[in-house]
């Protein structure tokens, strides 16, 4: 078993499978009617759901509710597991969440998998599927997202960040490409994601360059590519958010 569709039509309450899809590839808007468990073990991904956008790598995972509409680019080849979880496990409904993966939930996961999907949920099975979902639930959430905006004006203008986010246009620039005035467009943009357009521009850049980064691109390309006169002013932005050099993202990747 390998893709979704291979999943037969009434699979056991914890049903995964490994996949590998190559750098490029969309997997487009969509939803399943379970909530789902990823956990990435080789290259990078950008998982966008309707109001936010997740950048991750190996070691880490994500989980979506049950009908949840997502998608998925992979920056780069991608190596993954996935785990469809039924509802009727799940205590309390939990939100959508980036996390490093234990290596609990990594045995339980794999056990899970090991089992393909025609198995049935005796004790032992039983005592795995409950135990996975405490673990996805005691999981620390990862604050690194991108949030977007509902507003469709201010939600073109996002879109068409993240398609160029080395982009250089000013403020008043983009308020006029929203057809706002520039107070209302920074007030209403303050509103929708709880920070400034220039924060905003900010966290995304450096959320792509995580990903760029991860994916082995040199450091000096990455820094101008997003817009930065120098490769240090890039890494002092980078240290401040997340608290290490970009070489040091790149020795852990």
């Amino acid at each position: 078993m390998k893709r979704t569709a291979d999943l037969p039509l009434n699979p056991p309450p914890v049903v995964g499978f490994s996949d590998y899809y190559a750098g490029g590839f969309v997997d487009r808007f969509h939803t399943h009617n379970r909530g789902q468990l990823s956990i990435f073990q080789a290259g990078t991904v950008t998982v966008n759901t309707h109001n936010s956008s997740f950048v991750l790598s190996p070691g880490q995972g994500m989980w979506l509710p049950a009908h949840t509409l997502h998608e998925a680019i992979c920056r780069t080849d991608l190596r993954f597991q996935v785990v469809y979880v039924d509802p009727t496990l799940m205590q309390t409904e939990l939100p959508c969440k980036m996390f490093d993966v234990s290596s609990l939930m990594q045995g339980l996961v794999d056990e899970v998998i090991a089992m393909q999907y025609d198995f049935a949920m005796d004790s032992r099975m039983s005592a795995i599927a409950h135990l996975l979902v405490e673990e996805i639930s005691r999981a620390p959430r990862i604050a690194e997202r991108l949030l977007l905006p509902a507003d469709q004006r201010l939600r073109r203008v996002c879109d068409a960040i993240i398609a160029q986010p080395g982009d250089t246009h000013d403020i008043d620039f983009w308020a006029k490409e929203a057809g706002m005035a520039r107070r209302t467009f920074t007030r209403l943009f303050q509103q929708e994601i709880g920070m400034g357009f220039a924060l905003w521009r900010r966290r995304l850049r450096v959320l792509e360059a995580a990903s760029r980064i991860t994916a082995g691109q040199p450091i000096a390309q990455v820094a101008f590519d997003l817009g930065y006169d120098s490769a240090s002013s890039f890494s002092a932005m980078f240290h401040r958010t997340f608290g290490a050099a970009p070489s040091t993202l790149r020795t852990q990747a």
